[in-house]
Parts: C-alpha cells; structure tokens; sequence
C-alpha cells in the first residue's frame, strides 16, 4: 500500500470523502467496492484522532441497556458476531467481568436482568458463553488483584476486543485494492460549488504542498471532531473528550466493567498488547479540536476511580502512557444540553446540507459498517445507481480463509519454529492477519528479525520494518503510534526512540536531515527525555 498524489490534470470521481478514520474508511471501501470511483483525503495519519483513542472494544454496549437504548445494543451486537466471524483476526473474543460490590447503585437482580437481555439481543452466539454468576470466592480467584471488602460476587459476560488504529488500515488498504484512491496528509482547502450545489473541491497535499482540483459527483464529510468547525454540522453535534492510562498488566485472557463510586459512571480495565488499559472518562469537550490533551485532573478521576477496587492501589507512577480522544454526539431538540455526556446516545445520523454535502454525525467503531453502508447507499441514490451493500458478512482483506483455529495454530507454530516467542507471534498474527507470512518470508532471510524490539513489549523488528516498508507511514510517530503504538505502551528513552528511528531510516528513505527532524518532532510531542 503507497502513497500516491494525483497528476495535475482534473480528476473527476463519483465520491469524494474527507475524514480517514473508521467511518471513512468504511465508507470508501464499501463504495469502491460496489464500482464507485472513489477518492479518500484525511489531513493526518490514518485514524490519527479518535480512531485511534477508543477502548479497543467490539461491543454492544451493556451500559446503554441503562438508558433504554434497545436499538442501538442490538445492531452493535449484531455487527459483534458479524466482525468476530468475518475477521477472527481482527476482532477476536473477550470475556468481561463485573463486580458486585455492597456500595454498588446497581443490584445483582438488575445486572442480572440486563445481561439476560444483552445475551438475548445478541442472538445464538458460537463465539461467546452466556453471562454466567461467580460467587464471591469463585469471582475473586478470577480477579485476585481485587479488594474482597464487601465483595458479594459478580458476573461474567462475552463482548470483543480489537486494534482500533489497524482496524482502520486494513479497510484503508481494502479500498486501495478495491481501486479508491486513499492519500493520508492531504487537506481539503476549499469546496467549490455550481449553481448552488457542491461540485468538487481543492485538496492540497500537506508534504508537497501541490494542490489539485477534484471534480466529486458526491462529497462525505466524515471528519469526525473536526464537524464543530463546520458551519453547517457544528449545530448537530455534541463533543466528549475520553481519556485512557495505560497501566501495567493485573490480568490477561479477561477484563474488568467497574463503576466509579463517585458518580456512578462506567469505566474499563481491558488487557491490551500485555499490558492494561484503564478508561474511558466522559466529560463535554469545547475546546480547540486540534490539542486533546490529557489533563491532570482526568489522570486522577480514573485512579481514584479504579483505587476503590484494588489491593494494591496505583500512583501516577504507575502510569506508563496515555490517549485521549474526542468523541461526536448527535445533537437534536429532543437532547438536554444539561444531559451529562455518559447518558447521551451513541447512536448516528446522516445529515445533508443544502448544498448536498453529507454528514456523518456521531455512532461507533462497533457499528460504523451499517452506517456507512447507509452512506454509501444514500451516495448511489443521488447518483442513480442500484447496487447493495459489499462488505456484509464479506470477510476482511487480511481475513484467513476456511477454519479460522487451524490457520492460527498452524501460523503460530511457523512463527514459533522461526524464533518467535509465543506472545509476540500471537499479536502479530492479529495484527497482520494472512500478510504474516510475508513477514515470516523476511525473518526466514535475516533470522535477527525475530528479536522484540523492546523486551516488555511483543513487538518484532520484522514487523516494525514490514509496516515502515507498506503501510504508507510519513513520519515516525505514524510508526510507532498507529502502526505498533509503541508511544503509549513504554516509556520510551530518547536513546531508544533515536535507536528505533535509525533501524527504518532506510526503509523510509530518510537522510540524515530528515532522520534528525523525525526524531526531534517526537521527542517533543511525546515529552521524551
């Protein structure tokens, strides 16, 4: 997958989408592949905003059943089965466990009744048990870094896990397959408009600075945050900032559903690439959609949070890295501005402006599918096409063919008989899916490729060099915050960044001027010393 900026001349497209996160992403996948000419533009590094800053869950969503939001869980669970079906390496199984503590708002009759309800909406399910109740000894030798006072036991429940920021790439790489054209650091500068009616627009490449005018049948807006800075949809929306920690690792196959005792709001330990992450928060966002930062006050919000349920409660010190990001609500007259963002609903909405730009407002990374199927529909309505939907029960570009266990107990030994340990192997094969044996191909030329790249993380030198030399990476924090989030999971030294830095150089393409800029440019986002 390259990078590619059209020539000078006019090009003309059936859809033009600006925005390369999930939805996008979905979007020009779907479209490409049902014969549309498509052009994909995002001003950064594929889901380099919330894309990239959400807590990893394929989910229906146990909390929104609270709110009465019966539609909403049942076609995220839906799209769940669906996903751990169509890409078994992509989005795989994760059981959950909830507590039930004496101080809890929420009884075990009422947890109970919900999880009948989220396991029927979820309909037979080959990949997950039923919720199942574990009385406190037996809940408390599942999750023994748990505090046992005034524990009364608890249940477990199946939901899923996946790689946000690859989910993203993947399609993205789907769709260039499919025949769109995907640039990442590429603006849109400008809408041009006919007798009233977006025509086109002009998109600037932000490497070069070239510029070229596109000609779009349709235009998608699918910019998520960046919505509030449109005149038209900066009405319909709501923005939330979510922030997550990651913390060091207290469990391994299972994660954690917990309250926070302050406020009653939900938040997440979920194990991710060994180690935990701790989120999300949920606090209304009216500041600059640029800089998200993670303040001081939300860092505590979520110790406190998770320190009322462990034996050994953590510090700051204990923190390792951090994301936020920021999420999009739909906005109406039926919603309570005064509503906090935690009862507000995840569900999405296309909206069209006047000039017949559409606007994709609010939903999820679980059910983004559906809804940019709905774009995408709406798109070959306008355009007079007839055509369904390409990418239902359609398994993903990287997807295994046939039995999904035996390809992945028949990878893992190859990565195991090439030198790789057992954790690294497991990971890369879910990140990589069936493009793994073109990494196994190059560790088979140059065995020293097997070695993690740091110690405590289960990241390979094969797969640092392969997604440098395909995955259109531009900068260093492309690399090693999206493509292998590296960034958040280590307390990286200046030494080891310069280090890492200098092993894709040439991969890269990059002179000693450009090493010394990339390096720099992350140290400084990154506060490395």
């Amino acid at each position: 997958m390259k990078r590619g900026f059209p020539s000078p001349t006019h090009q003309q497209v059936d859809l033009l989408i600006c925005g390369g996160g999930i939805y996008g992403a979905w979007t020009a996948y779907d479209a490409a592949l049902r014969g549309l000419k498509v052009m994909l533009v995002e001003q950064g590094d594929w889901a380099s905003a919330t894309s990239s800053a959400s807590s990893k869950l394929i989910h229906g969503g146990l909390r929104y059943l609270e709110t009465y939001d019966f539609k909403l869980v049942s076609k995220a669970l839906k799209e769940r089965e669906m996903l751990l079906r169509t890409a078994p390496h992509r989005v795989w199984p994760l059981r959950f466990g909830v507590p039930i503590y004496s101080h809890q708002r929420i009884s075990r009759v009422q947890l109970k009744c919900g999880l009948i309800i989220y396991d029927f909406l979820a309909g037979d399910s080959h990949l997950h048990k039923p919720h199942a109740y574990l009385n406190p000894k037996r809940f408390s030798e599942h999750f023994r870094f748990l505090t046992e006072s005034t524990l009364k036991g608890g249940f477990t429940y199946g939901d899923a896990q996946t790689d946000d920021a690859r989910l993203v790439l993947e399609l993205i790489a789907g769709a260039v397959d499919a025949g769109a054209c995907c640039i990442n650091y590429c603006r849109l500068t400008q809408l041009l408009e006919s007798n009233g009616r977006a025509s086109g627009a002009i998109i600037q490449d932000q490497l070069s600075q070239a510029e070229q005018t596109i000609d779009a049948q349709q235009i998608v807006f699918t910019t998520g945050q960046w919505l509030a800075n449109d005149s038209y949809s900066q009405s319909h929306c709501r923005l939330a900032k979510g922030i997550h920690l990651v913390m060091p690792p207290v469990m391994n196959q299972e994660a954690l559903l917990l309250t926070a005792r302050s406020d009653g709001r939900v938040f997440f330990l979920i194990p991710w690439y060994g180690l935990t992450l701790l989120g999300t928060t949920d606090t209304d966002f009216k500041s600059d959609v640029e800089h998200t930062p993670v303040d001081g006050s939300d860092i505590d919000y979520l110790l406190a949070a998770v320190n009322d349920y462990l034996r050994s409660p953590w510090t700051r010190s204990d923190v390792i890295g951090s994301f936020a990001g920021v999420r999009v609500f739909k906005q109406s007259m039926l919603t309570d501005a005064a509503d906090p963002p935690s009862e507000v609903s995840r569900d999405w909405e296309l909206k069209s402006a006047p000039n017949g730009v559409h606007y994709a407002i609010g939903g999820k990374i679980t059910s983004s599918r559906p809804d940019a199927a709905r774009i995408v529909d709406t798109v070959c309505e306008k355009l007079g096409i007839s055509s369904v939907c390409a990418t239902e029960d359609r398994f993903f570009p990287w997807a295994p063919q046939g039995d999904a266990e035996i390809w992945f107990s028949s990878m893992h030994n190859r990565a195991l008989q090439l030198g790789i340990d057992p954790e690294s192997a497991l990971w890369l094969l879910r990140r990589h899916g069936t493009h793994s044996e073109e990494i196994f191909s190059n560790i088979a030329t140059d065995v020293r490729l097997n070695r993690r790249i740091l110690p405590s993380l289960p990241f390979i030198y094969a797969d640092l060099l392969y997604c440098a030399a395909t995955e259109m990476v531009i900068h260093l924090d492309d690399l090693l915050r999206r493509r292998l989030p590296i960034l958040i999971l280590a307390k990286l030294t200046s030494d080891q960044l310069s280090q890492i830095a200098e092993r894709v150089a040439v991969t890269l393409q990059w002179n000693d001027t450009r090493l010394r800029q990339e390096i720099e440019h992350c140290r400084h986002q990154w506060n490395l010393t």
